[in-house]
Formats: structure tokens, C-alpha cells, sequence
């Protein structure tokens, strides 16, 4: 949760919340984000469609982090998967896809309308034709600039890859590349960057490292450079997240330490969005059973998976609720991927904020 409502500098105000948001969640009966259509290879950042439009996977919006911003309302970037010539499954063969990073706004969190522009191309990024996705977007020192990291993928999955950034000055439209990279290393692919800003100043990079797990790295100056931890903060090692652990979303509840929710995939072609709690941070303990499973027939009918979650604007005599906006995929094309749309689904807690 990134909330610059609550905070516009790097403190971990802005991931504060009164209370956990728990482990129950209703699945939304609208989509927040549709995918393109099949036909539709290079579309507007803004272009709107019909649900009824063909859609076999070709095409897909994925990866939802949400900001709520200083004035009120959201931003919601995401990145939307196409074809890249010669490989015309685009999605369907996610590792020689491309990608780019876009955008769309919301004053409640329940309609979203994208916004003009691209936000990140992944020639801008440093991917060349490949793909830039997972962003994550935080203030920078007092809150005048914010800085999105990414992971800039330029081949195949199988490949070494990195996570990189950008800054902004304009509320987080218009985006500079940064100089080299925050996190990579030779052989190594890492994935689904995000920031926990630290009580002391520092700030905690979390990422995926194929093979292993969650894992975390520090910085002591603004977010720059990272030195890794030691440990792996989210191993690989139950029923649900035994083939992948992947895309955390922290939270900092207020005097009750934090609580995760991640992507955990049982197998390749199944997935499930999970939850852990730590005391400090570095050290979780994981609930036995997912906070959302793939529904039979649904949008997630294969994988519920990466996540954020945002508080929703509290109305007059309603309870504190949450959102979470997740990808999800239908299973419908050859085993079992299929269309990645963003859904999202609400908690609801009695305690006052």
C-alpha cells in the first residue's frame, strides 16, 4: 500500500493501516481493468472495450499497483501484454511477449477510466522490444519527485533480468529512466520489486528471485543502492507456494506489526493469493490456507495472483473497507493460460480508522 494521501514523503506512514485487513475477501462482480482485444495489437493507453470483444490471451493487463494520491482518489498503473512480431501468441508465450507500462485514474476505487499516454515503453525502460512490468511507485525523500521501480525484462524469461527505476516530477505521469540498475546479478532473474520504507530512514526492497523465494535487500540512501539481507524472507515450501512464491504486498499496521499478502503458485498453471504476518519485518509466518483461490468459470478460474491493496474513502455509517486488485487468469487457451485481466475483490472490518 502506497498511500500519499496519508503521507507525501518517504516514511512508512504511507503504508500505515488501523487495522489488518484480514484474511476474508469478496470477489467484485466487475472487472476494474479489461484486456485488449485479440485484434487489437496496438491500441491507445486510453482505448476502452467491449467485453464481448474476442479475447483468447493474446492480449492481457496485468500487474496492478495502486497509489492513492495527495488530492484524493487513485492511480492504478499496470502493464498491458501484447504480440511482439514474429511471436504472435503475445501472452499465451508470456517470454517472448512485449509489454509496456500505463496508467488509469479512479475517485472511488471502483470505476477506473485509463489515462492517455504510456507511462513506460520498454525501449524507454532499457527492455528494447521485450517487456517492462511490476511497477512500483513511491515518493522520493520530502515527496517532490516519486520513483517507479520496475523489472525491465529484455529476453526471455529464462534470462537474466533486473530491476530497475524512474522518476517523476509531475505527480507520476511523465517518467525519467534512471542510470543503471537498483538489483541484478549475473544468471539471476528477479522479479515484482517493492518498497517498505523503514522506521530509521532506510527502505527495504522487496523482489522475487526465480528458484528461491521472496527475498529483501536495504538501502541507506533514498532507495538507490541496495545491499541484500540475508535469509529469504518467503521460502518456497508449502502445498500453495511450493513452485513459486511471488509479488508481495506489505502493510504496516498501526502498534501490530505487518501483514503480506503474495502470489503463491501450487503449480505453474495454478495460483493463489496467500498471507504471512511478521512482528519486524524479516521474519514471516504464513496462514495455512489462501485469502483467494481460483473460481471455477471465472475471470481467475486458473491464478488469483500479484496483488496490492488500497483502504477505500470511508462513508458515513459503513464499515473500514479494503480493496485488493489482482491479475487474473481464465485458463481458457493450451495449458490452461488464457486472458489476464485485473479483478479485484473488498474486505470489510467494523474497527473505526
Amino acid at each position: 500500500m502506497i498511500d500519499l494521501a496519508r503521507s507525501q514523503s518517504a516514511s512508512s506512514t504511507v503504508h500505515a493501516v488501523a487495522t489488518d485487513p484480514g484474511t476474508v475477501w469478496t470477489k467484485d462482480t466487475a472487472l476494474a481493468i479489461e484486456a485488449p482485444p485479440d485484434a487489437d495489437f496496438d491500441p491507445l493507453p486510453e482505448a476502452q472495450w467491449s467485453p464481448d470483444a474476442p479475447r483468447t490471451g493474446v492480449c492481457g493487463a496485468v500487474g496492478p499497483r495502486v497509489i492513492a494520491l495527495p488530492s484524493g482518489g487513485y492511480r492504478m498503473y499496470y502493464s498491458q501484454i501484447f504480440p511482439r512480431p514474429g511471436f504472435p501468441a503475445g501472452a499465451n508465450d508470456y517470454g517472448n511477449s512485449t509489454t509496456r507500462i500505463v496508467s488509469a485514474c479512479s475517485a472511488d476505487g471502483d470505476a477506473w477510466t485509463p489515462e492517455p499516454g504510456v507511462r513506460l515503453s520498454p525501449q524507454a525502460g532499457g527492455a528494447g522490444e521485450f517487456r517492462v512490468v511490476s511497477s512500483e511507485v513511491v515518493p522520493v525523500g520530502d515527496g517532490r519527485r516519486l520513483r517507479m521501480y520496475y523489472e525491465c525484462c529484455a529476453g526471455p524469461q529464462s534470462g537474466t533480468n533486473s530491476i530497475r527505476s524512474a522518476v517523476s516530477s509531475d505527480g507520476g505521469l511523465e517518467w525519467t529512466p534512471e542510470p543503471g540498475a537498483r538489483w541484478e546479478a549475473a544468471g539471476r532473474n528477479f522479479s515484482a520489486p517493492r518498497i517498505v520504507f523503514l522506521g530509521d530512514g532506510r527502505c527495504r526492497l522487496h523482489c522475487v528471485e526465480r528458484g528461491r523465494g521472496i527475498i529483501s535487500a536495504v538501502s541507506n540512501d533514498d532507495g538507490l543502492v541496495f545491499q541484500p539481507e540475508p535469509g529469504v524472507r518467503i521460502a518456497q515450501d508449502r502445498a500453495y507456494d511450493s513452485h513459486a512464491a511471488f509479488a508481495p504486498e506489505i502493510l504496516h499496521v498501526t502498534d501490530a506489526g505487518y501483514v503480506m499478502y503474495y502470489a503463491g503458485y501450487s503449480q505453474s498453471n495454478r495460483a493463489y493469493i496467500l498471507r504471512a504476518v511478521s512482528d519486524d519485518g524479516l521474519t514471516w509466518y504464513k496462514d495455512s490456507e489462501p485469502v483467494l483461490s481460483p473460481s471455477p468459470g471465472g475471470w481467475d478460474a486458473a491464478k488469483c495472483s500479484e496483488m496490492c491493496v488500497i483502504r477505500l474513502p470511508r462513508r458515513e455509517g459503513t464499515a473500514l473497507r479494503y480493496r485488493m486488485f489482482y491479475e487474473a487468469c481464465d485458463g481458457t487457451a493450451k495449458d490452461e493460460r488464457g486472458v489476464w485481466r485485473i479483478a479485484s475483490a473488498t474486505s470489510t472490518h467494523q474497527t473505526q480508522s
